[in-house]
């Protein structure tokens, strides 16, 4: 499996940027140069020199400090977001379709109204229910995210709720958790593993989409949307304020959507052929 993934040049590339993002928002407090929040009205607006490698913003504050800790709230949204919802909605799909009957209609109904909403726009409405703020960011996109991995896992249950050895299990009198638990849940890790990582993309896509709205995480705590927000107000005189956030946001989206690519080679044995 590790001699399929880096095989694929791409694959290897996704997976260099992304863990050299974790490993900037793991030690972000060692790497930056300076304090993300304190403010130096004297030096506002500073191009990049050798002082502030890329400038400060209309506050004083050091922007490549800024982007640095930013990091380690955007990717931690992302992977908080995009796990917890992995784990809800992969233990609701593959019980709720193993299960079968009144309790598989259930689920799908509840699966089709979710989903008929947009994943920014139910976002939105659990915020606005539940107000602003970093926790309560990465349970709406968690939220949003519950359906479709439901879904993601209902396809696979569906094929191994009647095959052999589960049928085998049933028959020796292992009860409903133990063959969900040992039998279903393990088969069905492979295709989840991949939408997980594609989907820390998407979570960290949609806290940047939130902040930039204003619904994400409140200033003065930096994340790359809310920069990008800030910089967009003095788009035409000092453009670098959005764009280096917006590229900094462009690798880690680009690295796990990479990453993703080639751990669904690695799980999919025909493309492995």
């Amino acid at each position: 499996m590790w001699r399929a993934l880096v095989k694929n040049r791409t694959s290897v590339v996704g997976l260099v940027l992304t863990l050299i993002l974790i490993l900037i928002a793991v030690f972000a407090p060692f790497i930056a140069p300076r304090d993300p929040l304190k403010q130096s009205i004297r030096n506002k607006n500073e191009p990049p020199s050798a002082s502030y490698l890329l400038g400060t913003d209309r506050f004083g504050r050091d922007v490549l400090s800024r982007i640095i800790h930013a990091s380690r709230v955007s990717i931690g949204i992302g992977f908080g977001a995009a796990f917890l919802g992995a784990a809800v909605g992969t233990i609701v799909g593959a019980f709720g379709t193993y299960l079968g009957g009144r309790t598989e209609a259930v689920m799908i109904r509840a699966i089709d109204v979710m989903m008929s909403f947009p994943t920014l726009l139910l976002c939105l409405l659990v915020l606005t229910v539940l107000g602003s703020g970093l926790t309560r960011v990465m349970l709406a996109i968690a939220i949003a995210f519950i359906p479709r991995f439901a879904r993601l896992s209902r396809g696979p249950t569906l094929a191994l709720r009647n095959i052999e050895y589960v049928e085998a299990a049933r028959a020796v009198g292992a009860s409903h958790l133990r063959i969900a638990v040992r039998h279903i849940l393990p088969n069905i890790v492979g295709p989840i593993s991949v939408m997980l990582v594609m989907w820390i993309a998407s979570a960290i896509r949609i806290e940047a989409t939130l902040s930039f709205l204003g619904f994400g995480v409140s200033p003065p705590t930096p994340t790359w949307g809310n920069m990008i927000q800030e910089g967009f107000r003095a788009i035409t005189y000092t453009p670098r304020l959005a764009l280096i956030p917006g590229f900094a946001l462009f690798l880690a989206v680009l690295g796990f959507n990479l990453l993703g690519d080639g751990l669904r080679d690695v799980f999919d044995p025909k493309l492995r052929i």
